[in-house]
């Protein structure tokens, strides 16, 4: 869900990521033998070598890589209000349409689906609101173990993005104002941006495996049902399934671990959205819904990179490299 350098774009975009596991009958996943082919395997270092590029290139420009959406830089106080409405109408989306975190996982029966369900609608009610985020926020991340209990481990995974969202309210909630405006402090902005990256990358991660590199068989399995997410096909291109597979669980892959890289989030963001919104004209609902926190999460990652006191947050990530004590020079 994050960008492509230009020069490998056409190789990486064409593939629209979308998730399967809300559209077809969900498989298991863990076919090794597929990722451990030659051209799967190629395109993932190609990915990683990209992501070390993009990062250490974005390290030498100390500014918003896009001057002209300096305006955004004025949301920036109400960025943690804007993204528990997002995650706030998600929730309670879901709720409606009897799924619990994620549209696949809307087979929930008896009291205790009946529980959940209403605790994720008032969660998400209470989101809305804006009143007390960080405890709202808190109980989130609270609805983890019943997620792994009703869907797995692997559906952990694919959600945390979700979880993502809801870290950073924890870290910075709105301010207790009318309007929500927050001004946390710099270690906090810092710490907030990390764990949202880390989050919504995780999930993106996840999903490039899940659903793709280790699943091809559902992956082609969506192809045949929905011929238009082949954009090769578009251009002219007749390429195998599998290569399709290949080159689209790459593009999850790259754009998960640029999200996590935090480089250029003006251009990443930007270049992510338009696969993101693609899929829309085929999904609808569904792909809206279940994407809510992404698009809260990048429209947080466009307005943070868009600050020049905040662009340096958004790449942040921890030193751990030992400090070196200064020696006083000698007074003559």
């Amino acid at each position: 869900m994050t960008l492509a350098l230009p020069a490998l774009a056409p190789a990486l975009v064409p593939s629209l990521p979308t998730h399967e596991r809300w559209f077809v009958e969900s498989r298991e996943a863990g076919d090794w033998s597929f990722f451990l082919s030659p051209l799967p395997l190629a395109l993932t270092a190609a990915v990683v070598v990209v992501t070390v590029l993009w990062r250490v290139v974005a390290l030498r420009v100390d500014r918003p890589e896009l001057p002209v959406l300096r305006p955004l830089a004025r949301l920036v106080p109400w960025v943690p209000r804007l993204l528990g409405i997002h995650l706030g109408v998600a929730l309670l989306a879901l709720a409606a349409t009897g799924a619990f975190i994620t549209p696949s996982n809307d087979h929930l029966e008896g009291a205790g689906g009946s529980a959940l369900l209403l605790v994720e609608a008032a969660l998400g009610i209470w989101l809305v609101t804006g009143w007390q985020l960080r405890t709202a926020a808190a109980l989130v991340l609270g609805l983890a173990p019943a997620l792994a209990l009703v869907a797995g481990w692997t559906a952990l995974g694919e959600c945390a993005n979700l979880a993502a969202v809801a870290a950073f309210l924890v870290v910075v909630p709105p301010g207790p104002d009318a309007y929500g405006a927050a001004h946390p402090s710099r270690a906090h902005l810092r710490w907030a941006l990390l764990w949202l990256r880390l989050g919504v990358g995780v999930a993106l991660v996840v999903l490039a495996f899940s659903e793709k590199l280790t699943n091809p068989a559902m992956a082609i399995d969506t192809l045949e049902r929905y011929p238009a997410l082949d954009v090769f096909a578009l251009v002219g291109l007749d390429v195998s399934p599998e290569t399709f597979v290949a080159v689209a669980g790459a593009t999850e892959l790259l754009f998960g671990l640029l999200v996590i890289s935090g480089a250029f989030p003006q251009v990443a963001v930007l270049v992510a959205m338009v696969p993101f919104n693609a899929t829309l004209l085929l999904f609808g609902q569904t792909e809206m819904v279940g994407h809510l926190p992404v698009y809260g999460v990048f429209l947080a990652l466009l307005v943070y990179g868009s600050s020049e006191e905040t662009y340096g947050a958004v790449r942040w990530l921890p030193d751990r490299s030992p400090r070196r004590s200064v020696v006083p020079a000698p007074v003559a």
